[in-house]
C-alpha cells in the first residue's frame, strides 16, 4: 500500500514509496558496536561507512572496478535486512538466511517498476554471488569495516558470542580476493586481537589427548 499517492506520475509514486520504505534500514540494528563503544550501529549506518570505506581505500583493490558499481552494492546490499532481519556472520542462522533475503528482495525492490526493480535486484545478487571484481571488492569492506569496530572496541562482540580468530579467518578470508593489502591489514589486526585478549585462539590438543 502507498503511504504517498500521486497520480499525475505513478512512477515517481512508486519510487518515493520505495524510499520511505527502505529508511526502516535506520530501525534494523546490528551486532557490532560503533568506533566509539557507545552503541550498536544501525544498518544505514553501516552502509554508510564501508561506501566511504570503498572510495577512500580504491587504491588498493586488486584490480580496476568500477567505483560506482561498487559503491551501488554497498548502498543496497543490506535493504533486504527491512524483512529478513540482521544475521550474525558466525550464526547457525547464517546458512538460511540467503532464502529470507531472496524473497525480501523481491518485496522491497518489487515496489518498484520492473525496469528499476531488475537493476536492483540484479545488482544485489550480483554482489551476493561474489563473483565480478566490483562484487569482491565491495565485499572487502562489508567484512573489513566490522573487524575493526572490534579490535577498536576490545572485542566485546566477539567475546559475546565466543567468536575465535579461527572462525574469523575462516569467515573472512574472501578480503584477500578483493585486496590483497587490505588483508595483510586485517592479519595484522587480529594478531594483535589475539595478544591484547580481545580474540580467542583454539587451544591445539596436547600430544596426550590426541
Amino acid at each position: 500500500m502507498s503511504l504517498i499517492a500521486f497520480e499525475q506520475n505513478k512512477r515517481l509514486e512508486k519510487q518515493i514509496n520505495f524510499i520511505i520504505e527502505i529508511d526502516k534500514v535506520k530501525n534494523v540494528i546490528r551486532k557490532s558496536l560503533l568506533f566509539d563503544g557507545s552503541r550498536f550501529e544501525n544498518v544505514a549506518e553501516h552502509s554508510w561507512t564501508v561506501s566511504i570505506m570503498a572510495i577512500l581505500l580504491k587504491e588498493y583493490a586488486n584490480f580496476k572496478v568500477d567505483i560506482g558499481k561498487v559503491l551501488f552494492m554497498l548502498l543496497i546490499h543490506d535493504i533486504v535486512e527491512v524483512d529478513a532481519g540482521d544475521t550474525f556472520l558466525y550464526s547457525d542462522e547464517r546458512k538460511n538466511a540467503h532464502f529470507n533475503e531472496q524473497r525480501a528482495a523481491e518485496r522491497i525492490f518489487g515496489i518498484l517498476d520492473p525496469d528499476q526493480k531488475k537493476m536492483f535486484i540484479d545488482t544485489w545478487k550480483e554482489y551476493e554471488e561474489g563473483k565480478t571484481n566490483e562484487a569482491k571488492f565491495a565485499l572487502v569492506f562489508d567484512r573489513l569495516q566490522p573487524i575493526t569496530q572490534n579490535y577498536v572496541c576490545k572485542g566485546i562482540t566477539w567475546k559475546k558470542h565466543n567468536v575465535t580468530y579461527e572462525q574469523v579467518v575462516e569467515e573472512n578470508k574472501c578480503i584477500k580476493e578483493g585486496s590483497e593489502e587490505i588483508w595483510s591489514f586485517v592479519e595484522y589486526i587480529l594478531q594483535k586481537s589475539v595478544e591484547k585478549g580481545y580474540l580467542a585462539k583454539n587451544q591445539p590438543p596436547r600430544e596426550g589427548n590426541k
